[in-house]
C-alpha cells in the first residue's frame, strides 16, 4: 500500500496527497468529494462496460450455491433458533471502522464506502455494536445489569481479502449470534452463552443435515492456565446431556482464532460424504463489549456458520 500510495502520489504530483485527504478534510467533506469524483466517473461509462465489469468483477457475480437450498438451510436453522433471541435484519452497510476499530482485523478485508461506511464484512461485528447499545440502556437503568441481550442474524457478507481457497468465497452467507451480558465470576456466562450457541448449531444442523451426518463439537481455552474442568463441566457436559452420540472434546492444538478470541472458542465440524471433517461453526468469547462501553465488566460471545460452505458441502 506503501508503494502504491508514493507511486500515485509522484504521477499526480501531489505529495503528500493521501494525508491531506485522510487527515486534514472532515468526513463530510471527503464524502462530498468523492461522490462527485465517483458522479464524473459513473458519468463516463457506458452499458457496454458496465456489463464488462458485471462479468469479470468477483464481488458483483451471484453465488454459485443453490439459493433454494440455502433457503431451506435459513428457514431451518430460524426455526431452531432459542427464544431468547431477537433475530435482526440488518442494514447493508456499517460504519466505518466496524471490524478494524473494534477487532484485530485490517480495513483492506472490507468494502469502504465514499458515504464514509463499509459494507458489511462480518455480522458479528455489527450485532456486537446493537447489543452494546441495548447493555448500555439497560445500564443506564441499573449500573450493574446482568439482563442478557441475544441477537441473532442471516446476513449476506462482502469480503475484500483475496483467498487461495477456491472454497472461499467473496460473499456469502452468515447465520451469526451474539450474546452479551456482565460478569458473574468463573467463567459463568461466557461457558453459559456457549453451550448455548453450540446446541442451537447442533440441532439445526441435525434438522437440516439428518441423523447420518456425523458432528463434532470442539474447545479450546486460549488462557495461560487453561480452565479445562471448568469448560469441561459447564459447556461440554451440558452439549453431551442433550446429544450424547456427537464427540464433545476439548482441542489443546488449535492455534487458528489466538489473538482474536480473548480466550475460549469452539468449533463444530462435519463429516462429508468423503468422510473428511468439514468445520462449519466457529465462535468465542470477545472483548469488544468491553471496548465500547469502556467497561471490563461486560462480556461478549460471538458465533458464526457460513450458509454457503454447508449447503455447497451437503447438497440436496
Amino acid at each position: 500500500m506503501d508503494k502504491m500510495r508514493d507511486r500515485i502520489e509522484r504521477e499526480v504530483e501531489l505529495p503528500g496527497l493521501v494525508s491531506l485527504l485522510a487527515e486534514r478534510l472532515t468526513a463530510t467533506d471527503l464524502q462530498s468529494l468523492l461522490l462527485e469524483v465517483y458522479r464524473l466517473r459513473a458519468k463516463r461509462r457506458g452499458p457496454t462496460e458496465v456489463l464488462t465489469d458485471y462479468e469479470r468483477n468477483r464481488f458483483v457475480r451471484p453465488s454459485s450455491a443453490s439459493a433454494r437450498r440455502v433457503l431451506e438451510w435459513e428457514t431451518i436453522a430460524c426455526s431452531h433458533l432459542p427464544v431468547s433471541f431477537e433475530l435482526l435484519a440488518l442494514s447493508p452497510v456499517a460504519p466505518l471502522g466496524t471490524c478494524s476499530a473494534v477487532a484485530p482485523i485490517t480495513q483492506d478485508w472490507a468494502v469502504s464506502t465514499a458515504r464514509n461506511t463499509e459494507v458489511v464484512s462480518d455480522s458479528t461485528n455489527v450485532l456486537a455494536l446493537e447489543c452494546a447499545l441495548r447493555r448500555r440502556q439497560l445500564l443506564r437503568q441499573d449500573r450493574r445489569s446482568r439482563e442478557p441481550v441475544h441477537l441473532a442474524s442471516s446476513h449476506r457478507l462482502l469480503r475484500a481479502q483475496r483467498y487461495e481457497d477456491p472454497n472461499l468465497l467473496p460473499h456469502f452467507s452468515l447465520f451469526a449470534l451474539c450474546s452479551a451480558g456482565r460478569d458473574q465470576g468463573n467463567l459463568r456466562f461466557e461457558l453459559s452463552a456457549l453451550a448455548l450457541h453450540a446446541g442451537f448449531y447442533l440441532r439445526a444442523l441435525r434438522a437440516f443435515l439428518g441423523e447420518g451426518v456425523g458432528l463434532r463439537l470442539s474447545a479450546t481455552d486460549f488462557a495461560p492456565s487453561p480452565r479445562h474442568a471448568l469448560v469441561e463441566s459447564h459447556f461440554l457436559s451440558p452439549v453431551r446431556e442433550e446429544f450424547p452420540d456427537v464427540p464433545s472434546t476439548i482441542d489443546e492444538e488449535r492455534q487458528s482464532g489466538r489473538g482474536y478470541y480473548s480466550d475460549l472458542c469452539f468449533h463444530i465440524d462435519a463429516l462429508a460424504p468423503s468422510g473428511r471433517p468439514i468445520q462449519l461453526v466457529d465462535g468465542g468469547s470477545v472483548d469488544w463489549t468491553q471496548t465500547l462501553l469502556s467497561n471490563a465488566k461486560e462480556r461478549l460471545v460471538t458465533s458464526g456458520i457460513g450458509s454457503e460452505r454447508v449447503c455447497n458441502s451437503f447438497p440436496a
